[in-house]
């Protein structure tokens, strides 16, 4: 019986100095299992640890460097990405450079967008393509066949009409690019949802499609 209690109080004491070690406080964090599984890498771009046993403590699946090490050892400044030259400006992957205008009222969207020009190859759009985007963005409000029937339109009546009997058959592929980047009306802004060439496939698809007579 002795034994048994003594056992008691052996397993109580370190049950206690487990939970105990596990405290963290200060710069302490305390006792983790795995921790490496929920403290991420985080890699700063322009400021890179470059001691490879930072962080060798929470490593367990490389014994080579340290957890907290995220130096490019290809890079002879040891960063993972450079600034990039002043005055340059990205492009996409299909050589693209980005839309400049600005958000704008949605009565100077017109005459704003009037000479703005698909750079989609014609070969490129698919009309198929366009169809399946245009269902998957649009046709929830705009309706399958942009009659201003969506689903969508009848809890927000003043949907676009953009059919080819409704009274926008006059805007441009520009037009709706635009519109479909920032918005107007009550349609929200959809540039981080669309790409700007699946932007101008959606234009191709309502101007050649949708509003063909």
């Amino acid at each position: 019986m002795a034994s048994k209690n003594i056992r008691l109080v052996l397993l109580g004491i370190g049950a206690a100095a487990t939970l105990l070690g596990c405290a963290a406080g200060g710069d302490n964090p305390g006792r983790e299992y795995a921790p490496n599984m929920y403290h991420s890498v985080a890699y700063e771009p322009l400021s890179q640890i470059t001691d490879t046993t930072a962080g060798a403590w929470v490593n367990s699946l490389d014994a080579r460097k340290g957890e907290f090490f995220n130096s490019n050892r290809f890079n002879p400044f040891g960063i993972n990405m450079r600034e990039p030259a002043a005055n340059t400006v990205k492009r996409n992957a299909q050589g693209w450079l980005p839309y400049r205008s600005q958000n704008l009222p949605k009565d100077q969207i017109p005459a704003a967008t009037a000479n703005l020009k698909s750079p989609l190859d014609s070969g490129a759009y698919k009309e198929v393509d366009g169809k399946f985007l245009y269902e998957t963005y649009c046709k929830h409000c705009h309706g399958a066949k942009g009659e201003a029937d969506g689903k969508v339109s009848d809890k927000f009546p003043g949907v676009a009409n953009l059919s080819a009997s409704g009274p926008n058959t006059g805007i441009t592929e520009g037009h709706i690019f635009h519109v479909i980047t920032y918005g107007a009306g009550l349609m929200g802004s959809h540039a981080s949802q669309v790409s700007p060439e699946d932007r101008w496939k959606i234009a191709r698809y309502v101007k050649t499609t949708i509003q063909k007579k």
